[in-house]
């Protein structure tokens, strides 16, 4: 599995938890410069990645319309 596409198959919780420990790992600055410097590249992907999972969320909230039934939600895309 490429990369991108294992990016793409996590869940919102995991890239934010997967990010959370490279933050972690880079504040406390061991390692070497190599290490950090794919940690941070994968950190850059994984914000990326929350990025587009909460701009989908967003969309799907917006898109919440009032109907005679009640609440529904509309097809986005």
């Amino acid at each position: 599995m490429t990369a991108q596409r294992e990016l793409a198959a996590l869940s919102f919780e995991d890239a934010l938890q997967e990010l959370e420990e490279i933050v972690r790992s880079l504040e406390g600055g061991k390692g070497t410069l190599a290490q950090a410097i794919a940690d941070y590249e994968r950190g850059s992907a994984l914000r990326q990645h929350c990025e587009r999972k909460l701009a989908e969320a967003e969309a799907k909230v917006q898109a919440i319309v009032e109907g005679p039934g009640g609440p529904t939600l509309r097809d986005v895309e």
